[in-house]
């Protein structure tokens, strides 16, 4: 596929000023647009079959257009460099900003027959950063389902893609309520693992059933009581340091996803 491209030349074109607006959570959700600005999370984007509304492309930053914005889709505008960093939500762009079709998120409906060894229910969490590292985590441990438990962020937070890494773009990732999940576990049959620090047994020391769900509590306060008092198991990570008495989540999450692959794989 061609292109022929069009060039933007003002500060105030509607489509410098959309992608502006798409950082808003609410204008992503109204628009169904969401932003890339990294060529490396456009391309896994592209591979999971995400759809491209429009690019900005700066010759000045990327010299040569990339053989993958022929492939694309939609239209491609060249602008200065000044517009593209004013576009990009990083500090130094790769030389486009591409705006995407968003893809339906996957809901409690979606989840019938799914049948995988290892699930991530992560409840409640509330920074970007942590669920995208825990999205790439996952994808890295072989995590067959991502249950987002009432979570108010959605996949296209521009802080949650860079942490994934373009894991975001998977189609393995869920929208829940707690109702739902509860009732998703005991009907599929799953172990449900909880992460805290209060946990009775020792990670390292435990059995970790064929078919398992790891869950994670909020970044602050962790589970509450409704999540401890259903889980199976209430487990936590050895602590030998003399000040740290807990790990962030994206990392604690990591140990436990890692040490459940290892036993399975075993």
């Amino acid at each position: 596929m061609s292109h022929s491209f069009e060039t933007i030349t003002s500060f105030q074109n509607p489509k410098v000023k959309l992608i502006r607006k798409l950082r808003d959570k609410r204008e992503r959700d109204k628009s169904g647009l969401f932003v890339l600005d990294y060529s490396r999370d456009f391309e896994k984007a592209l591979s999971n079959g995400y759809q491209t509304e429009f690019i900005l492309y700066c010759p000045e930053i990327a010299g040569t257009p990339p053989h993958l914005l022929q492939h694309s889709g939609g239209v491609i505008y060249t602008v200065s460099q000044d517009i593209l960093q004013k576009a990009s939500y990083r500090e130094n762009p790769t030389g486009m900003v591409a705006v995407m079709r968003q893809k339906p998120i996957r809901q409690a409906r979606d989840l019938a027959g799914l049948d995988v060894p290892l699930v991530l229910g992560l409840v409640d969490l509330r920074k970007p950063g942590n669920i995208g590292a825990l999205l790439r985590s996952a994808d890295a441990a072989g995590v067959g389902a991502v249950l987002l438990i009432d979570c108010t962020l959605d996949l296209y937070n521009p802080n949650l893609i860079r942490s994934s890494t373009g894991a975001c773009f998977l189609d393995h990732i869920y929208t829940l309520t707690t109702a739902e999940a509860l009732a998703f576990f005991t009907a599929a049959g799953y172990t449900t693992l909880a992460a805290t620090p209060q946990g009775s047994a020792d990670l390292y020391s435990i059995q970790i059933s064929k078919k398992t769900a790891i869950i994670l509590g909020t970044e602050d306060t962790g589970l509450d009581d409704q999540w401890l008092n259903h889980c199976t198991q209430r487990v936590k990570i050895p602590m030998n340091g003399k000040i740290a008495d807990s790990l962030n989540v994206s990392v604690s999450g990591a140990i436990l996803m890692y040490e459940a692959y290892r036993q399975q794989q075993r």
